[in-house]
Parts: structure tokens; C-alpha cells; sequence
């Protein structure tokens, strides 16, 4: 069978297979969708298939027939003779690869050899088809064994309890009063990095749900040495913030109602309504939402716009500078009178001066996070005095339902 979408090209090859008498032409199409239907109809030993051809493609039309024709071969036809085409179509499932304009009786040899199980290959592509599939395979090793590495590194982690948390305080910037902790991982494992490279290579190797898991469980662990009135806030990826695993990890009780998730504006959210209802559970058990990292990008916007954060983190980039940098303080503005609209409480994070701090509460910021206000710490402060960090759950706590009006 041939599949060529060039008609002279159609013409000479079924006059030339048609010449042979150990050669059967069962059909010829003109597209891969025809070349399929015909493989399908016909069954036969070798399909003719061109590498560019409409509907799909050559590479499309051999992967299909090759599923659904367990004894028929493919064998590629094309004018291209570069090795990514080559590749493309073996990788496909072609068991060949000719040239057009090659001599007429290699390509009835080459069919012929095809129907015997053989692995014709023209000889103008064969040298370099056979360097690509080497360079080809020794990355695919590569890629495994770097993966391989990943898991193991993050699997030790996970076994060895190679993970720590250490605990920010959350200030109210008019009393310096802690409102609240942000539990941050840290890693006792080579090679010494930051958490969100630890967290990123997780994600590469599928372990990033046991991973946060396990940071998770170990902030909640510390909940018990906070002072009494102190929030715990946590950093997880929307899918995780969704699932039913983190859910169930939850403290229980009253002691959820002191939790506060915060979703990194970084993090991709593929489905916003999926998320959306694994934060309404949340929100049932009075955990708060954070969107982290506000104003570093466009997705903290739409993270702000879609999942209506009770608690809006400013990125410490706008933070710096802020006392002199009229478009930093334009734009931080602009998120407190957004966040006014929609009942949300703003945290500045990077704060790292007395100058910042000002400029901070002149925008009406009330409160900060960062190394001026209080560095990392494994234990908290004994002077550590504690407020309350405000937002819609408090409300909900008194009994009655937060003012809400759409942005």
C-alpha cells in the first residue's frame, strides 16, 4: 500500500510496485487519514508512507497504523534526508526510511525486505540516522539516571527525616506585636541549595505531593510551641492545597482554624475550579488563604482574581526601594485598594529596614515579614508577644458573614 500526497509521485510509484510480480498494490492515498482507513481495510505487509503528507502526517499515520495493524510494516518515503525526520518516523515505528529519488530497484528491494522483517535504511541517511538514535539513546540514559538521582535524593529526604522547619514571625507593624509564623523547610542533604530548588526538582520527578506532605506534617507538629493566639502559615502548591491527602493532615478541630495556606503566585494552576473547591473545604474548617509573592508576575493576579485570598503577601521586590521608587509604591498601592475591595489583609515580605517599615505604614500596610522584623529561627522567641492576624475567617468566627464585594 502507498501513502503519498504528491499525484506524479503516486503515479510512479504504483507503476513501479505494480511491475514487480512478487509485489501486490492493494491502494493508494493521498493523506495519512486515507493511508490509515486503507491500512485498516487491507492489512497489508508493507504501507508506503510519506513523511509530510495532510491530515496529520507521516509520523501520526505510522503510529496508527502500527497500533492497529500488528503485522503490517512501515516503511518511510520522503525528499528530507535530515536526521530529525529520520528519527522522527523509526521513533514512530517506520522499520525503514528511503529517500525519494533513489534508485528505482532499491526501493522494490527495500520493500521486499521490509515484508521479511528487515530494517532497510537509505544509504544517504544511514550514517547519520545511526549517530542521532546513539546520541539519541545516550541522552534518553542520561535523562533516566539524572531522574533516578532525583528520586533517590528526594527519597532519602523523605526516609531519613532530612527535613527541618524553621519558623519567620509575621509582625503587625504598628506594635511589633507576632501575629503569626511562616513555617519554612530547610534541608540537611547535599548539595546545599534553597527549599524552592529542593521543591522544583520534586516536582520533576513526580514527589512533590510527599514532599510538601512531609514539610506540612512537620510544621504541623510545631504548632503546640506557638504562642497561643500565633497562626501557622504553610506553603504549598495549589494541587497539593486541593488534595484530599492534605485535607487529611490537617490539625483537627480548632487548632485548623490557626492555619493559613499560602499559595505561591509561581505555582501553575491548570484548574482553577478544581482548586477553588479544595479551598471551600479548607475554608469550612477556618483555614485561611495566602497568595504569595504578589506583584512579582501576571499570575499572582489572576491567582488574587480567581481563588479571593483572604490574605495577600506583597513580593518582597516591591518591599525594597519602596521609599524611594514612586512605581513600586504605585503599584503596592494598588494592590491595598484592591485588597480593601475584597476584604483581604496585606503583608509586606522582605522587610529589612526601619525605612521600608515607614514608607509601609504610610501606604496603610499593617504588617511585615522579614529578616528586620525577625529572622528564621528552629525555636521561637520567648519575647515574642503575640496579636491576632485579622481576615474573613475571624468574621466567620464571630458568627457572622464577611463583607464580600466583587473586584
Amino acid at each position: 500500500m502507498i501513502a503519498e500526497d504528491d499525484p506524479s509521485m503516486r503515479t510512479a510509484l504504483g507503476a513501479l510496485f505494480s511491475q514487480d510480480l512478487s509485489l501486490e498494490l492493494l491502494g493508494v492515498g493521498a493523506d495519512a487519514e486515507q493511508a490509515i482507513e486503507l491500512a485498516v481495510r487491507h492489512q497489508p505487509h508493507v504501507c508506503v508512507v510519506d513523511v509530510s503528507m495532510p491530515a496529520g502526517g507521516g509520523p501520526h499515520a505510522t503510529r496508527v497504523i502500527r497500533a492497529r495493524c500488528p503485522n503490517t510494516e512501515v516503511l518511510a518515503l520522503s525528499g528530507h534526508e535530515d536526521r530529525r525526520t529520520v528519527v522522527e518516523m523509526l521513533r514512530a515505528g517506520a522499520c525503514g526510511y528511503l529517500v525519494k529519488g533513489s534508485d528505482p530497484q532499491q526501493l522494490v528491494q527495500a520493500v521486499r525486505d521490509a515484508a521479511r522483517g528487515q530494517r532497510p535504511l537509505s544509504a544517504a541517511v544511514a550514517e547519520g540516522v545511526i549517530d542521532e538514535l546513539t546520541d539519541h539513546l545516550a541522552r534518553e540514559d542520561a535523562q533516566r539516571s539524572r531522574r533516578a538521582e532525583k528520586v533517590a535524593r528526594v527519597d532519602r529526604v523523605l526516609s531519613d527525616g532530612l527535613l527541618e522547619i524553621v519558623l519567620q514571625p509575621i509582625v503587625a507593624l504598628a506594635t511589633r506585636e507576632v501575629v503569626a509564623f511562616e513555617a519554612l523547610a530547610r534541608f540537611a542533604l547535599e548539595p546545599v541549595r534553597s527549599p524552592d530548588l529542593w521543591f522544583a526538582e520534586a516536582a520533576t520527578c513526580g514527589r512533590l505531593l510527599e514532599l510538601e506532605l512531609a514539610a506540612v506534617d512537620a510544621a504541623f507538629a510545631r504548632l503546640a510551641e506557638l504562642p497561643e493566639r500565633a497562626q501557622l502559615t504553610v506553603n504549598v502548591s495549589p494541587a497539593t492545597a486541593a488534595s484530599d491527602a492534605f485535607h487529611a493532615a490537617l490539625p483537627t478541630g480548632a487548632e485548623s482554624e490557626r492555619i493559613v495556606v499560602e499559595i505561591t503566585e509561581h505555582a501553575p494552576i491548570e484548574d482553577y475550579d478544581v482548586v477553588a473547591r479544595g479551598i471551600q473545604r479548607l475554608r469550612r474548617r477556618g483555614v485561611r488563604i495566602a497568595i504569595d509573592d504578589a506583584g512579582a508576575g501576571f499570575a499572582s493576579l489572576r491567582h488574587i482574581l480567581r481563588l479571593s485570598p483572604d490574605i495577600i503577601k506583597i513580593d518582597m521586590t516591591l518591599t525594597r526601594r519602596i521609599e524611594t521608587d514612586r512605581a513600586e509604591r504605585a503599584l503596592t498601592r494598588a494592590l491595598i485598594s484592591f485588597a480593601a475591595e475584597i476584604d483581604a489583609t496585606i503583608v509586606a515580605e522582605g522587610v529589612q529596614s526601619e525605612a521600608e517599615i515607614g514608607a509601609l505604614r504610610d501606604l496603610g500596610v499593617g504588617y511585615g515579614q522579614g529578616f528586620h522584623l525577625g529572622r528564621p529561627a528552629a525555636r521561637v522567641a520567648a519575647e515574642h508577644q503575640t496579636g491576632t492576624l485579622p481576615g474573613r475567617a475571624r468574621a466567620a468566627e464571630r458568627g457572622r458573614s464577611p463583607r464580600r464585594r466583587e473586584a
